[in-house]
C-alpha cells in the first residue's frame, strides 16, 4: 500500500461518506524518537489516524487539536493537525501504567476537540469519555457536535522498529436522512468485515473493492500525511527573549540554556555568548 495516504470517498448510490488512511512512516518519525511503553504507542497512534480522520470531515483552513485528558497513568495525550494533514503528538504521564486498554491508560476524563481556522471563529468540543475505547468517544463526539451517523474503526500495529495504523470512517450525509441512515446500516454491515491485515496491506482501491464490489464508489486523489513538528532554534530564540533580561542573566551565569522540544525530542543548546547575544536584542 501507499503509506502516510488520506482517501476520501463517496457511494454514487448511496447518501454516504467514507474516508481512509493509511500511515508508517510519518509515525515512525514521531514515535521512534520517545520511549512510551507500548500500549502509549498504540494510544497516540490511534489518535493521530483519527485526528487525520477528523481533519478531513471539516471544510476549514486552519489547525486541529485532538486532546484526551485523564485520572489514570497518562493524564494527557494530544494531536496536533493541519488541513494540510501536517500533525505532531505528545503524551505526559503521570503514573505507572496498571492495564493497556484505553481506560486504563485514561481513566475518568474526557475528550478536547478544538478547531482554530485561519478566517472566522475558534470553536472547541468537550465531551466525556465512554465506554473502552477511543473509537466509541469519537463516535459519541461526531453524535453530538454533527449530529450525524458515524462508523469509526482504528488499527495499530507498533513494533520495536517500526510503527503503523490505519483508520476508516462511514458518514451519514445531510441529505434525505430516512434513505441515509438505511444506506449507513448497509454498508456498515459490510465495514465490520473489514481486517487488520487488509487494512494495512491492500492499496485503497483494492480494499473498497473488497468491502464494496456491489456498489458504485468514487475515490478522490489522495492526500499526503507527514509529521511536521515545526520546532527550530530560531522559535526557541524568540522563547528564549520573552523571558526576560534578569532570567537569561541567571542562565549567562549558570554558562547555558538546554530547551527540548516535547514533539520530536530535539535538544536546542545556548551557550553564554548565544545568551549574551540575545541578550542584546532586548
Amino acid at each position: 500500500m501507499d503509506s502516510d495516504k488520506l482517501y476520501r470517498f463517496i457511494f454514487q448510490q448511496k447518501h454516504v461518506r467514507g474516508e481512509l488512511v493509511q500511515l508508517s512512516a510519518s509515525l515512525d518519525q514521531m514515535l521512534l524518537q520517545h520511549d512510551y511503553p507500548q500500549p502509549v504507542k498504540q494510544l497516540l497512534a490511534e489518535l493521530v489516524a483519527a485526528t487525520s480522520l477528523l481533519t478531513a470531515t471539516l471544510k476549514f483552513d486552519g489547525d486541529i487539536a485532538v486532546q484526551v485528558q485523564g485520572d489514570g497513568p497518562v493524564r494527557f495525550a494530544a494531536v496536533n493537525g493541519t488541513d494540510q494533514q501536517q500533525f505532531r503528538g505528545v503524551v505526559r504521564m503521570q503514573s505507572e501504567l496498571q492495564g493497556d486498554s484505553f481506560r486504563s491508560l485514561i481513566g475518568e476524563g474526557y475528550m478536547l476537540v478544538t478547531i482554530t481556522p485561519k478566517q472566522g471563529e475558534r470553536y472547541q468540543g468537550i465531551i466525556p469519555l465512554t465506554g473502552d475505547s477511543l473509537t466509541s468517544t469519537l463516535e459519541a463526539y461526531f453524535a453530538q457536535s454533527e449530529q450525524l451517523p458515524t462508523r469509526l474503526y482504528l488499527y495499530t500495529d507498533i513494533q520495536q522498529q517500526h510503527t503503523r495504523a490505519a483508520g476508516f470512517m462511514l458518514q451519514v450525509l445531510p441529505v434525505e436522512q430516512h434513505k441515509a441512515k438505511a444506506d449507513f446500516a448497509d454498508l456498515v454491515i459490510l465495514s465490520d468485515t473489514l481486517t487488520q491485515d487488509e487494512i494495512f496491506n491492500l492499496p485503497a482501491e483494492q480494499l473498497l473493492y473488497r468491502l464494496f464490489h456491489q456498489e458504485e464508489v468514487e475515490l478522490f486523489t489522495p492526500q499526503d500525511v507527514s509529521f511536521v513538528c515545526g520546532c527550530s532554534r530560531e522559535k526557541c530564540s524568540a522563547a528564549i527573549i520573552s523571558l526576560g533580561t534578569e532570567v537569561i542573566n541567571e542562565h549567562i551565569a549558570e554558562g547555558k540554556l538546554d530547551i527540548s522540544c516535547e514533539y520530536c525530542n530535539t535538544t536546542y543548546q545556548f551557550d553564554s555568548a548565544d545568551l549574551t547575544a540575545l541578550l542584546q536584542q532586548l
